[in-house]
């Protein structure tokens, strides 16, 4: 097992156990990085800015929560994926660092910080996410349909990409956030069927699947998007059959990144996918028909999501041109 440096940017964050729901998981090892996938830790003066900013609108970011490797890159060009709706998540995903627990009532301000932050960001494309809300009625569909709402008033010029939940067996919620039409619709499969029940417990991948069909059939304006984690254990042919999929659900775009353990009682790394590996799967993808593609080591759903934005309807445009 290699030593690590972690860095926990929030406040006390070390003061009790994260995962007290994992404490009875035997340990995983941490497997030693390749030189691949490591990242410097962030020192840029515009980093602590950005960081500055989260913390006095009280605002979440899954950069944090998910202990994301691109916090220092992203952070230093003032791009962050906000997290609504808490800090605390109902699941317990095997893969994933936010905390589990019983989450606080929703912060009826929040919709307007968030706003707000990215008027003062600046910024030309957002990316909003969430904890799973499986306590709420509606998943929390209509609360991220004010989020929106509230980014179009603050920041007409700003494009929206939001990343859901399932909302699974939560009726008609998906209807309220299609409704409040987002440029793009993201949730993401994360891994293969077959790893389901022991990567991602509380979630179906029809479901999810269905998910995503079900927002084209609502707007087919709307950009879909998903993403796989890459290095649990999955096969190649695996991976071709959600790809193939995905692509009759018309997704849009797919992400493929490189599953890394946070901590020793999180699902270990079966092994570190190559970036060749990566290029190849990148390379399937867009045989099979995906408008945009994004396939390497360090790709997570929302790394450089403004410039695969602007890709993404350059590619739409161009399909549409030949279409005509």
């Amino acid at each position: 097992m290699s030593t690590r440096v972690v860095i926990d940017h929030r406040k006390g964050g070390a003061a009790k156990p994260r995962h007290p729901e994992k404490a009875h998981r035997p340990d995983n090892p941490i497997a030693r990085k390749p030189d691949w996938i490591r990242v410097k830790a962030p020192n840029h003066p515009v980093y602590h800015e950005t960081r500055a900013l989260m913390r006095s609108n009280k605002l979440v970011t899954v950069c944090e929560e998910a202990a994301c490797p691109n916090i220092g890159e992203c952070w230093s060009q003032r791009h962050a994926t906000m997290m609504i709706m808490g800090e605390i998540c109902t699941r317990a995903c095997a893969f994933c660092n936010v905390t589990t627990g019983l989450p606080l009532a929703l912060d009826e301000d929040e919709p307007a910080r968030v706003a707000e932050a990215v008027a003062r960001l600046g910024l030309r494309h957002v990316v909003i996410t969430s904890v799973d809300r499986d306590d709420l009625a509606d998943g929390g569909a209509r609360h991220f349909a004010r989020v929106i709402r509230a980014i179009r008033a603050a920041a007409a010029e700003t494009t929206i990409e939001i990343l859901t939940p399932d909302f699974l067996r939560k009726n008609n919620a998906l209807e309220v956030v299609v409704e409040a039409r987002p440029d793009v619709f993201n949730h993401n499969l994360e891994t293969v069927p077959r790893l389901y029940p022991t990567i991602r417990p509380g979630a179906r991948y029809y479901q999810s699947l269905r998910l995503l069909d079900r927002v084209k059939q609502l707007d087919p304006t709307i950009f879909t998007k998903s993403g796989l984690m890459l290095g649990l254990g999955e096969e190649k042919m695996e991976l071709a059959q959600v790809m193939d999929d995905l692509r009759v659900a018309d997704v849009d775009f797919i992400t493929m990144g490189q599953y890394l353990q946070p901590t020793v009682k999180h699902a270990p790394v079966a092994r570190f996918v190559t970036p060749d590996e990566f290029e190849d799967y990148g390379t399937m993808a867009r045989v099979k028909g995906f408008l945009q593609v994004s396939s390497s080591p360090l790709t997570r759903s929302s790394y450089h999501a403004d410039s695969d934005f602007a890709q993404l309807r350059q590619a739409r445009n161009a399909r549409l041109k030949e279409m005509n």
